[in-house]
This record gives structure tokens, sequence and C-alpha cells, in this order.
């Protein structure tokens, strides 16, 4: 994209203008970074439009793009959100293409061909391309805002991923929680709260669940379902006010009944957001309206995604989208220009509430001569039905059984005969016909509605030398959309291999862009003697190639490896530690200064509040580890700030030892066993700032009644009594619980310090890329783990002593004169917030 030229006053735009006048290349912009803006990009690329277009997209979140259909799973703590990330930061910059993230777009000039953004900018443009999908529907309910527009606090919507991080927060601290709407996302949203231990009730406007897929009688069974689950359900019923002054503390319904509550989750649909468009003039409907190669009414402004309206349809799924991203990129780069997007004919399979369901076309008849045929089996939860129109399969709904998904989906689609006795579309008969299989499947089946692939070419990945599942999904993008194909792309992928299907190479990858186990991996850097990242990809990367999504685990990996060797770069960084603190939501940072084992001085504590008030920090909290938190740091005052307190990093940031938290010990308390304070800021010391795969944060008590929760830590530490000491291992207290194992009981201090660096150098040299030491320890077994360190049955234990020492002495400040000297230009340079968040006044 183009730069800014000088300051503005406020109120006044300025104009992004070419940096490279003799770039040829037309200038290509996306408003919308979601699954529509972002895979239109991907096919524009793929069509080598690169070499055509100077791209440029703006997203209102602050993220790169990630799959919105899996947020549910996040939300219920199946899925970790880094899983759900399609395209990072690195993507887009590793492809050329400006994103301009955390941007809002506020309305075009067709005439100037300028895109406004809220940030006071103008981006011109030659093809302009609206993906601003759709936002979630707020239905208009006394007290559910605050004054200042916001929502109510305890009340969310369920769109993006910022929303579902803050209810994963809200359920630790939750018990009731109401949900408003009986749509996929309600359901969904309900079982996943029900997960984490809410008492939840949903409540739906209308007469039955899911009543835009299902009809009446699947509802009603689908009802039966969730509320076997402990769901509580209310019907044919609006809720009119929300109750609570500060926060919810419940709803009222339109019948006068009131839901108490603590969170309120809002899915009561979503509409097309069409603001930008409805500013800009252009012709507005339900979304905006294009014609078949996706075009407004202005021949140089396209519109994809849940934001289109196409031949008077609205579609809120997501494999329309991709159809037209395909369609469009062919158009623009050239490849068809006479590409036309015709409809889409949607078909889906999705797991509800955990209960199975697959509809596709209509749910009911809708003419006179429409044949319906229905088996209904209340008791086991299962309600299937067909709708047939001139011969010809036009719908089909799966309730609870959806073995006949993917045969009904072939004949759906492809319009193909039926059989004269209709009830073999949804059972097979006693007369020794099996349901077709997968040999029987023509190519041209689609095996993944959300990319349309067939199973030709999955079959085709096969033949061209993918031989595994995961390279074929690679390939081809069969199941990289909701995932409900996978085991039919399983299937396929084994008949065309003949059953010859190897395990996914990948998979036991340490980063994905190098071909190498991580024992290999460390091996081949030893001996290659590769200190940097750029080194590592030149000599072990196929073709040399760097990969961005590795750049962080490979500069983790040879801080371990090579100490005080180890080569920066500080591309290869995730930003937390290119600038040593911890980046927020709004672009600003925290700062947290060391306070070991949580003991401070008066001294300190007057210096903190000191830098506070000086750079306006706009809030000062405890943390979880016992250390003072500043939040809302400007990156350009973070070298001064350091500077100003005079204290070392509490290490808040990285993949790294964080914190030993402590609890009073022997000196004070009456119940004290032993000095856990003292321990503890010896475990501090000796491990700060240690490089890992994953955080680790230790806490030592000095009793059994675990006040400092050293049970749930990487490593805690209990005083016993008699000088003794437990130590545990592979302890969690955040999204996943789990009690740490006993690994040992010694007899001092100074063993204590010995065995963990013994264990956390152990857990450095052979856990995954973010693997924590709650998944670690059950994988390795806690028997090994006392073989190895303390039984030394690999005969290793002196070399992960030593190999533990070379890492502490190799330990330097990151906030030391070192750290605040840029090592770039930008490292330090002003970073403006990316969304304006409220602020708690310093007083």
């Amino acid at each position: 994209m183009g730069t800014v030229l000088g300051g503005r006053p406020a109120g006044l735009t300025t104009i992004a203008v070419d940096d490279e006048l003799d770039d040829a290349r037309a200038r290509l912009v996306v408003v919308g970074n979601g699954m529509a803006g972002a895979r239109f990009v991907e096919e524009v690329l793929e069509r080598g439009g690169g070499e055509q277009f100077r791209v440029t997209v703006f997203g209102d979140e602050p993220h790169g793009n990630y799959n919105r259909i899996m947020l549910s799973p996040v939300l219920a703590g199946e899925t970790h959100e880094d899983d759900i990330v399609l395209n990072s930061h690195d993507w887009y910059a590793d492809n050329g293409i400006t994103l301009r993230a955390g941007v809002r777009v506020e309305r075009i000039d067709t005439a100037a061909k300028l895109v406004y953004a809220a940030d006071g900018t103008a981006t011109a443009y030659d093809h302009l391309v609206l993906a601003t999908g759709s936002s979630s529907f707020i239905p208009p309910m006394a007290g559910v805002r605050r004054e200042d527009g916001g929502l109510l606090p305890g009340v969310y919507g369920f769109r993006t991923l910022d929303e579902t991080r803050d209810m994963l927060a809200a359920t630790r601290r939750c018990r009731r929680a109401v949900v408003l709407g009986g749509g996929l996302l309600g359901l969904e949203a309900a079982r996943a709260l029900q997960g984490h231990g809410l008492a939840v009730e949903l409540v739906h406007a209308m007469p039955h669940l899911m009543n835009a897929q299902l009809d009446a009688e699947a509802g009603a069974i689908l009802k039966r379902s969730v509320e076997a689950l402990g769901i509580t359900v209310h019907l044919d019923v609006l809720a009119t006010e929300v109750l609570g002054t500060d926060a919810v503390e419940g709803v009222l319904l339109r019948d006068g009944r009131r839901l108490d509550c603590d969170l309120l989750v809002v899915a009561a649909g979503v509409r097309p957001h069409t603001d930008v468009a409805l500013l800009s003039g252009l012709e507005v409907e339900r979304g905006v309206v294009v014609d078949d190669q996706l075009r407004t009414d202005d021949p140089d402004v396209y519109a994809i995604g849940e934001c289109a309206q196409h031949r008077g349809s609205v579609y809120g799924l997501v494999a329309p989208a991709w159809e037209h991203a395909r369609v469009l990129a062919d158009v623009l780069t050239g490849t068809d220009p006479t590409a036309e997007y015709h409809g889409s004919r949607t078909a889906t399979k999705l797991k509800v509430a955990g209960v199975d369901v697959a509809t596709m076309g209509v749910s009911a008849p809708e003419r006179d001569s429409d044949e319906f045929l229905v088996i209904s089996e209340p008791r086991r939860g299962v309600h299937l039905s067909v709708v047939i129109r001139d011969d010809r399969l036009v719908g089909a709904t799966l309730l609870g059984d959806t073995r006949k998904v993917a045969h009904l989906t072939q004949v759906f689609d492809r319009g193909t005969a039926l059989p004269e006795e209709r009830i073999r579309l949804l059972v097979d008969l006693s007369d020794g016909k099996e349901e077709v299989g997968v040999a029987e499947m023509p190519a041209d089946s689609q095996v993944c509605n959300c990319n349309g692939v067939t199973k030709g070419a999955i079959c085709g990945a096969v033949a061209d030398g993918c031989g595994s599942v995961g390279a074929v999904m690679d390939r081809t993008r069969a199941g990289k959309g909701c995932g409900s194909c996978k085991a039919l792309v399983k299937q396929v992928v084994e008949w065309a291999a003949d059953g010859e299907v190897t395990e996914d190479p990948a998979a036991s990858w340490y980063v994905p862009g190098i071909p190498l186990a991580k024992p290999a991996l460390v091996a081949a850097v030893r001996e290659r003697d590769l200190r940097s990242v750029s080194a590592v990809f030149a000599a072990l990367a196929p073709g040399g190639k760097e990969d961005a999504r590795s750049k962080m685990a490979l500069t983790s990996l040879l801080k371990t490896v090579w100490g005080r060797d180890f080569v920066r770069e500080k591309d290869a960084e995730f930003v937390n530690d290119r600038v040593h603190a911890n980046i927020q939501r709004d672009g600003t940072f925290s700062v947290v200064p060391q306070m070991k084992g949580g003991v401070t001085t008066p001294a300190q504590l007057k210096r903190i509040a000191e830098v506070a008030e000086k750079y306006e920090v706009p809030m000062v909290k405890v943390t979880g580890g016992q250390r003072i938190d500043l939040l809302g740091v400007r990156k350009e005052d973070l070298p001064a700030v350091w500077d100003d307190l005079g204290m070392p990093s509490g290490y808040a940031y990285g993949k790294s030892m964080r914190t030993v938290k402590t609890c009073v010990g022997s000196d004070f308390c009456r119940f004290g066993l032993g000095d856990s304070t003292q321990l503890g800021i010896d475990l501090e010391t000796r491990f700060q700032g240690i490089e890992s795969p994953a955080k680790m944060k230790l806490a030592v008590v000095g009793c059994p009644r675990n006040c400092a929760e050293a049970y749930v830590k990487d490593v805690g530490v209990v005083a016993v009594g008699n000088g003794k000491w437990e130590v545990y291992v592979g302890g969690a207290a955040g999204a996943t619980v789990r009690k740490g194992d006993l690994l040992a009981t010694v007899d001092s201090p100074e063993a204590v310090i010995e065995l963990t660096g013994r264990f956390l150098q152990y857990y450095r040299e052979n856990a995954h890329w973010l693997e924590r030491t709650y998944d670690f320890v059950p994988r390795v077994g806690l028997e090994h783990l006392q073989r190895v360190l303390l039984e030394d049955a690999e005969g290793i234990c002196a070399d992960l002593d030593a190999a533990m020492q070379r890492s502490v002495d190799a330990y330097t400040d990151p906030w030391g004169q070192d750290g605040r000297t840029p090592a770039t230009p930008g490292q330090f340079a002003t970073s403006l917030p990316l969304v304006p968040l409220p602020q708690v006044p310093v007083r």
C-alpha cells in the first residue's frame, strides 16, 4: 500500500499514494478480511494475480483470517484458537499483500475511486471488492445497551474471535447463562457453556428449534435431545428486557417470566453488513445487489459473501461465499472473463449440541405435487425426511442418523434418477442391496460442499503422489471448511490409494516448514552449526523456502540449543519478543517488572507508581502470578519506561519461564513447614527468562494447604515437613485443569532446584512446539520421567544439567541497555491502537 503524506490536523483526511510510481499493477482493494474476502485473495494469487494487482485488504478485526465456522469448538474448549487461523499476518506479508487489520472502512467515493477508513486515510483503487460479511443481530430489548451504545457487561454476541475469548473468560466467573436464539449458533453456544459447568437456559422466539432448517416435527425431536443434555428450552417466546444496571442479572420474557443469569449470549441471527455500501450510494436491498459476475451497480465495485444479494438470495453459508470468490477471481484475473455465478444449492452436515444434523434444499413440501417421505423415531432422537419434486430430490433432512448423507448429497447435487421405492433413499431394505459406497460414486460427485471438491479431484491428488489424508486436504482444500466431510474424504483417499494410505509425515514435524521431527531437527542444527532461523531454512527447508509459521518455534528452539551463541533475527520473532512486552488488543503493551517470588519493597512500589503517572498508564493491575502489570503502555515509550523503572523484566510475554508464585512460608505463617518464599526467589533467579516450547509457570508453597496453588502449576513444590519437599509436574489451572503428578520427594531446596532444572531441560528438548507440560507429562509418562530424571536410565542427567547451565549462563535482561537500543529503526516506532478500548482512569 502507499504511504501517508505528513501529519494531519484533527478532522482532515490523508491520502494514500503509491510508493512505487513505476508499479504498473492495478490496485485491488478488498474490504473485509473474513472467510469470503481472504478466500478471494487466495483465489487471485492462485491465478497469478500477484503479478497483476497490488492488493490491499481492510479488516475490522485486528487478527489475520480465521475459520469463523470453528468458533463453537473454540468456545467449547475442544479447539484452540491458534488451530482455526487460516492466514496469519505473516502470510499477507509473505505474499506481498498490505493488510490493514483493525481498520474499519467508513465509505467509498466511487467517482474518485477512494476508500475512506476510520483512521483518516483514503486509499485509491482500480477494482474494489466488498466482503463485509454479516453482523450479529441484537434485538431491541430494553436495557441491552448502555448509554454509550455498547452492550451491557455480561451480554455477548457470538460472531467474532474476540467475543468468543470474552465468553471463555466469563465462564470462569459466571454460573448461570441464558442464550437467545435456537438456531445453529445458539444451540452450539448453549452446549459449549454447559460444558463449562454453567446452568443454561435457551430462549427461542419461534415454535421449534432450527426453524430455518428443520420442520416442526424434527425441531421437536431436536428439543428433546437438547433437553436430555440438561439445557432448559423456552419456545415461542420473546425476551423483552435485559435486567441489571452495572452488569446483566437476568432477562424478562414477554409472558412475564424472569430468567436469572450472569451471562447472556445473543445468537438471534445475523444481518448482512451493508452500511459501507449504503453510505457509498450503491444499490442495497437485503444485501448489496450484484449481477451474475458479482458486480454492483458500479462497474468497478463487486460484492461477495454474506453481504451480497444475488438474484434475490442472500446466503449465510461458507460454500456460496467461496463460489463467489472463485467466479470473481476468474473474472478479474482474466482466467475466464465470462465466468458467472448462477446461485448455490446448499447442503450442510453439522453436529449441533452433540446431535448430528444434515440438511439440503427445502425441508418441507412447497407444492401440492411434491412427494414427502418421513421416518420419525422420537424415542431414538431420529427424524429423516426427503422432498421430491418432478422425480428429483429437492430437499432432505437427517437428524440423529446421518449415515445416508453422502449418498443423498450426490443425488441432490446431480439430479440422478430416484428409486421407485422412495424409502430406499432413507433406509436399506433387506433384499441384499447395499447403500451406494465410495467406489460407486461418480468422479464428479461433490465430497466437500464448503470448497466444492469432487471425488475426482481427490483421486487426482492421490494419483499425483499425495499419499496421506492430510496431504490430499492440503492440496485440494477438502475438509478445510466446517470439517464435517473429513470422514468421507478419508474413505475416498483410502479407496483411491487402494488402502495404501501413509501417515501424514507433517504430523511428526516440529515445525511445518522443515520436514524433520524435533530430535532430527536438533541433530541437524548442531551438526551443521545452524545458528539463525534463516540459516535453518536455507539448509533444511525444501528449496530453501522460508515459512512464516515456523519462525517463532525455530527461534525458541535455536535459543535452547545455542544459548548466548544464537544469532537473533527480528523478523523471526513474535512482536512480544521483538519489543520485550506483551501486546494488548488495542495495540498498546503491558509491562510487568520482575518481583521474584512475589516479593517487593516500598521503593519498588513507589517507582512503579511514579512511572505509571509519568507515562499516563491507563491501568495498574496485580496479576494472578503475584506481579504488578502496567497495562496500556505505548510502544514508543517502552525503552523509557524500562529505564525509569530500573527493574528487570518479569517475563510475562514470551514462551519462557514466567513466574514463581509463593505463599508466606515459614517466616510468618504459623502453618509453614518450609521457607517457600526464599525457595521461590531462588528458583526464579536461576531459571529467569529460560526459553521453552511453551510458557512455564511455577509455584512453591510452605505446606500442603496450597495457598499459592502449587499442585496445578507446570512445576509445583510443596513443603511437607522435616526438611522435605514434594515436586509436582504437569499441573494446570487454566482452560485445562489438571493436578500435577508427584515426580519425587527430595530433602533439600538445593535438590528441588536441581530436579526442577533437569525436568525443565528434558521438557525443553523433547516437547512439541506450544505443548504445555500438562500435555507433555501424560504423553511421555510419569514413570518414564522418573526413570530418566531420577534413576538416570538413559545416562543423560549430566547432559541435561550442563545444557541447563549453559542457558542460565546465557541470560541477559532484555530490558537492559542492549534491549533498549533499537535493533531496527521500527522496533519501537509508534504503534497506533488497533481498536479503541475503554480505559480505567488513573486517580
